[in-house]
């Protein structure tokens, strides 16, 4: 019988947020270099729901679900089916497409869990399917637990351009060669950069002409900066049976707690992942489903004050790196996340997150999560305490100093 360690290697989950307590540091002292730098630890790997605290009245929506007991508890497996028409009136005047409650959309545990369903949903074995390098972690870790074939495709997010980079040229190559599912994040996790309308089109004329299933993942398009425009990829002219847009509102919100996602779109799909999260999950956490009653309806300013003080942050973060001599980073668009591109160390990239954990009291995750040509980049949460931030890249900085080759 065929072991199955080979699917759980690739998942890695070391680097996942709340579990750098598990990690070990062999041999650190033979890495470690001067002494270490004093200050408040700072947790880049995801956002801090302390600093920035649930969107208002969640709690009170999550302790209505509480009262109304089972009938909130053991909702259908694809979610309640008042809350669900409510999600799809605001969905569809938020991404400029009809959303149908009953039969095209699903609410899922976390958009983590949307994920997993989508792609399960999609790919079989040997599937091709296109990933966009740098792009959210766990895509390239789920499509090789599913047994599919990644197919990478360019994105020079470093570029001087408006665009987010992506290679079309490329995308266009990779469908033509056979892959059936392509999925992507817009804003771009890791780098924060948001795709073009131009790019957007293109994507969605090449997904149609080729027939080619898409999963886009919109998890930060509520906070966007410096009025950039963003472009939904299902009010495009693209086949609604192939398109599957994921959103949530664990992170702009601060509602990561309750984990809540919701996936949208092809009604065909959706029947698929509501079969699969019957058997993996039974349903999304019914009392929580009640706050996303709240989710698209907070109060009038609070939204616009949230993403201020993300831009705030991002300001003065990018900055910050911008004075360190030979790194390189994009301002990000839009979310909670930069990318920077380090300068030559006397370290692999690996074990300079090492360091700046030890050394440094700061976690970030290593650039190869998304990407193993990224040895040289490192991603942070920006979502943090304002001062502890920009704090603890000053002790990035210094600690960059100590290492440069």
């Amino acid at each position: 019988m065929q072991s199955l360690d080979y699917k759980f290697a690739g998942l890695g989950t070391d680097n996942a947020p709340g579990q750098e307590a598990r990690q070990r540091i062999d041999n650190i002292d033979d890495l470690l270099v001067g002494e270490p730098l004093i200050g408040k630890a700072v947790d880049f790997s995801h956002g801090d729901v302390d600093a920035f605290q649930p969107a208002p009245l969640s709690f009170d929506a999550f302790a209505a679900g509480v009262r109304l007991g089972g009938r909130r508890a053991y909702t259908e497996y694809r979610g309640d089916a008042a809350i669900r028409d409510v999600l799809a009136e605001r969905l569809a005047d938020f991404t400029g497409a009809a959303v149908s409650g009953g039969e095209g959309l699903i609410i899922t545990p976390g958009t983590q869990g949307a994920l997993f369903l989508a792609l399960a949903s999609t790919v079989g074995t040997g599937d091709k399917v296109a990933i966009v390098e740098p792009d959210y972690f766990a895509n390239r870790k789920l499509v090789r637990f599913l047994d599919g074939e990644i197919v990478p495709v360019t994105m020079n997010y470093l570029g001087e351009t408006d665009m987010a980079g992506l290679d079309l040229s490329h995308l266009e190559r990779a469908f033509a060669d056979g892959v059936r599912v392509f999925v992507f994040s817009n804003p771009n996790n890791p780098t924060g950069v948001v795709y073009g309308p131009a790019e957007i089109a293109a994507i969605a004329a090449l997904a149609t002409r080729y027939g080619v299933t898409v999963i886009v993942d919109q998890l930060y398009a509520r906070q966007q900066f410096d009025n950039v425009a963003y472009t939904h990829l299902r009010a495009q002219d693209a086949d609604p049976e192939k398109v599957i847009t994921i959103m949530g509102p664990s992170k702009t919100e601060s509602l990561s707690g309750y984990r809540l996602g919701v996936a949208f779109g092809a009604s065909s799909i959706v029947s698929r992942m509501e079969k699969l999260q019957a058997i993996v999950s039974l349903r999304a956490g019914g009392y929580s489903q009640s706050v996303l009653e709240t989710w698209f309806a907070e109060p009038i300013g609070w939204l616009a004050e949230r993403i201020a003080l993300h831009q705030a942050i991002r300001d003065e973060l990018y900055a910050l790196f911008g004075k360190i001599e030979g790194v390189r980073t994009r301002l990000p668009q839009a979310g909670s996340y930069l990318f920077p591109q380090l300068p030559k160390l006397s370290v692999s990239g690996g074990d300079f997150v090492r360091i700046l954990r030890h050394q440094a009291s700061v976690i970030v995750t290593p650039g190869t999560e998304f990407g193993p040509q990224f040895d040289d980049s490192i991603r942070l949460n920006f979502s943090q305490d304002h001062r502890a931030a920009a704090q603890a890249v000053d002790r990035v900085a210094l600690l960059v100093e100590r290492y440069r080759l």
